[in-house]
């Protein structure tokens, strides 16, 4: 069996027209990407510097996404990112940072804006 008869090389031209509607395709089924876990940023005000805990921490948030340091001292990072390539991105997120008594000592909280009034 020959196998060049089987396998005909496709011209450039058709090949990346292929490629292109692949594209398009593939980018109207998964137009998005996700990266992170969801947290409830409906309770960062309740977080109060100076007082609230490690442990109320990771009741009101659950296990953070990330951990690091920051200062010698440690961070937890609650992340929640949906990039869409098509529309708005959706992004929320928060860094909690611990003094060394596991207590709240600052954090900060970014969201998307919702508007096109930034």
């Amino acid at each position: 069996m020959n196998m060049h008869r089987l396998f005909t090389p496709i011209h450039p031209i058709k090949l990346s027209i292929i490629l292109l509607v692949n594209f398009i395709m593939l980018t109207n089924i998964t137009g998005c990407a996700s990266v992170g876990q969801e947290f409830a940023a409906s309770r960062v005000l309740e977080l109060k510097i100076g007082e609230t805990t490690q442990q109320e921490v990771r009741e009101m948030f659950g296990a953070p996404w990330r951990i690091g340091i920051e200062d010698g001292m440690p961070t937890w990072t609650y992340g929640e990112y949906h990039y869409f390539l098509f529309g708005t991105d959706d992004t929320k997120d928060l860094v909690v940072r611990f003094d060394k008594q596991k207590i709240v000592r600052s954090y900060t909280f970014n969201t998307t804006p919702k508007t096109s009034d930034q």
